[in-house]
């Protein structure tokens, strides 16, 4: 009479998460016209897509914190200066590309 193996673990399918850079650069609005006009006309109602997003509170959105929140999250180079430099000069760049980071994160289902 035969054996019979038993299988006590299935395999798994994961995804390895694309840390380490950014989905799109800071003044690549034209990837996304969408997300840039959104950014132009209403920024505070963007900013508070981003919050939600990210499960923070609606006047979060556009900040430092919430970058640099972002960014340590998935291991994206910099530093808090330049989270500083990069909001302060260029806001609606800054949050504009946040939020095509998450859009496009979403879409390869390693947004988490």
């Amino acid at each position: 009479m035969a054996s019979q193996q038993v299988i006590t673990v299935q395999p798994q399918f994961t995804v390895t998460p694309q840390v380490g850079e950014w989905q799109s650069g800071l003044m690549d609005c034209c990837s996304d016209c969408s997300v840039c006009l959104c950014g132009m006309c209403c920024y505070l109602c963007l900013g508070c897509q981003v919050a939600g997003d990210m499960g923070e509170c609606c006047l979060c959105g556009a900040s430092v914190p919430m970058r640099t929140l972002y960014r340590t999250k998935y291991r994206i180079p910099g530093s808090i200066l330049r989270d500083v430099l990069t909001v302060g000069c260029c806001p609606m760049c800054s949050l504009c590309q946040l939020k095509r980071d998450i859009k496009r994160r979403k879409e390869l289902g390693i947004f988490w």
